[in-house]
This record gives C-alpha cells, structure tokens and sequence, in this order.
C-alpha cells in the first residue's frame, strides 16, 4: 500500500489480527476437505435422498401417480446408477487425497446407528403412508426430513473431522 511514495506499515497489532484471521481460515479449510464427501457429493447425495419418497411413493402407488409405474422404476434406477457412480468417484478421490480407502465402519456408532435406522425407516414409512392415504404431503414431508438429516449428518461430520484435527 502506498500513497505518494510514503509506505504504509499496519501496526503491530493490525498485523496478528490479519495473520489470526488467515489462520481461522485456513483452519477451517483444512477441517472441511478433511471429510471423505466433496461438497458436490454432499449435493447429489442430498438431492438423492430427497428424491427417494416420491420416486418409491410413484413405485408403490396404487392406482398408478403421476406416471405409470414403470416410469417411476425406471427413474429409481437411473437415479441409483449415477448415485452409485458418483458414490465411487467421490471415494476415488477421497482415495487420492488420503492415500487411504474411504471406511465408514470408524465413524461413531452414536451417530451412524440412528441414521442407519431412522432414515430408511423415514423414507419408506412415507411411502406406506401415502400409499394408505394418498396424501402426497407424507412424501413431501419426508423429502424435507430427509435432506436436513443429510445435511445435518454432514455438518456434525465436519465438526467431527475439526476436533480430530
């Protein structure tokens, strides 16, 4: 910075503050790539799990919803295809990065269990009850429970990888 040939120094402390903030955010950048999902896969893997109740609400409908049935299968499993694709790219770079294969079996227990019981009960509860109801807010509802449970998972796993770093 200069003006007229004249340098301006910061102060002393103008100088820690700034190399404080720098280290906040590269802190904070480090504690989020630590995680295994690229933000990207966090995306799809959202948007995956709220497409899910309608996709199986289509599938179990009866009489047909919106599309026939086949149309609803055949979106679940173009939908699975390019969710497991992208699933192995983003292992693949977690891969590449870490130099180790992406496990999920070292998370803790106290957080996967609940989800590995909860969300699948949620998504496939909402497709029962609307196949019983046909109230489409079932699915809806579950959708939106769905993706703020990814969400959330994701943040407590970035909050997870910080105090391990």
């Amino acid at each position: 910075m200069e003006t007229h040939g004249d340098t301006i120094r910061p102060t002393p402390q103008q100088a820690r503050a700034a190399l404080a903030d720098i280290n906040q955010v590269t802190a904070s950048a480090a504690a989020a790539s630590a995680t295994p999902w690229p933000l990207w896969f966090t995306a799809v893997l959202t948007l995956y799990i709220a497409a899910v109740p309608p996709v199986w609400g289509g599938m179990l409908a009866t009489p047909q919803w919106l599309l026939p049935h086949a149309a609803w299968s055949a979106v679940m499993a173009v939908m699975t295809a390019v969710y497991l694709g992208l699933f192995v790219a983003a292992a693949a770079r977690w891969r590449e990065k870490t130099g180790v294969a992406l496990r999920l079996d070292v998370l803790p227990k106290r957080a996967t269990l609940p989800l590995m019981i909860g969300l699948p009960s949620l998504l496939l509860g909402s497709t029962f009850a609307f196949r019983a109801s046909r109230e489409p807010l079932w699915l809806l509802a579950a959708s939106a429970v769905g993706a703020a449970v990814s969400i959330g998972f994701h943040l407590a796993f970035v909050r997870l990888h910080r105090k391990a770093s």
